[in-house]
């Protein structure tokens, strides 16, 4: 088995059909499984999942949270590689297969990533520099002195055509190493929603994997934030899970001590 294609969803069967469509027409040098856990959806979602033959389904009767359904289907996967993927994506033929050769060619990266673009074919910018407190506040703010203070840590000078090691990238689409997943091991289930994502690609730079854009393989994303609300669950689960991150890692404003793509060679 080449790859496993771990799909969380809740409540959103209208973009994951399409997604798993998508999953599917993307793939045909390679041999895979698609892996969906559903959060205890009401929306239909169950009963889709149970139709399809080829899909490997996880029930949950409760949402569980983003790292703790990943991992449910990550320790269900057989892949030599394993890739994440948000429901609300669409995968350009050809993406995965791209992918899984590019990792097949970069031995030393144990995380890799996609271009992704919005619905119209606009970069998003997802590969990124390490975030700080304040950056994180910034996001919030409607301003553009906010948006110019963001910009180095998005990476926004660079033209994001070409290989290149980051810090961090989104978990909208995530391929890992099976060896490197075995050893850095589970996302962090104490996070519900938020930085899991940021906090994966910490430990895989700090076990001695490298964390690679690969923008020769193009993923649309939807983007359906559930936390655009200032007050809400979500949004209160998501603060929760920023203020665990800045605590695990002791830093507010300094990201100097972080593991990451400053001073590295990739192979």
């Amino acid at each position: 088995m080449d790859l496993s294609v771990v799909i969380i969803t809740c409540n959103s069967k209208s973009l994951l059909v399409p997604c798993v469509e998508s999953v599917r027409a993307s793939i045909c040098k390679n041999e895979y499984e698609i892996i969906v856990v559903d959060n205890g959806s009401s929306d239909g979602t169950p009963e889709w999942l149970r139709s399809q033959q080829d899909i490997h389904p996880v029930f949950n009767q409760v949402n569980r949270g983003v790292a703790p359904a990943r991992n449910q289907g990550l320790a269900l996967a057989r892949g030599r590689y394993l890739l994440i993927l948000d429901a609300d994506t669409i995968v350009e033929p050809g993406a995965l297969d791209t992918l899984v050769a590019c990792m097949d060619s970069h031995p030393g990266v144990g995380l890799g990533a996609p271009k992704l673009t919005d619905a119209d074919g606009k970069l998003q910018y997802t590969c990124r520099l390490y975030p700080t407190a304040l950056s994180k506040i910034f996001r919030r703010l409607p301003f553009s002195f906010a948006r110019k203070k963001l910009a180095s840590e998005l990476l926004e000078d660079w033209p994001h055509d070409s290989e290149r090691a980051v810090d961090y990238v989104i978990g909208a689409c995530q391929i890992f190493r099976r060896t490197a997943h075995e050893q850095v091991g589970p996302l962090d289930e104490a996070i519900f929603y938020g930085p899991e994502d940021i906090d994966y690609c910490i430990r895989m730079w700090r076990a001695g994997w490298s964390v690679m854009y690969f923008p020769q393989a193009v993923v649309r994303h939807l983007e359906r934030r559930i936390t655009k609300k200032l007050f809400s669950a979500m949004t209160a689960k998501h603060a929760w899970g920023l203020v665990r991150f800045f605590w695990k890692y002791k830093y507010l404003t300094d990201t100097a001590k972080l593991p990451g793509s400053r001073n590295t060679g990739i192979n």
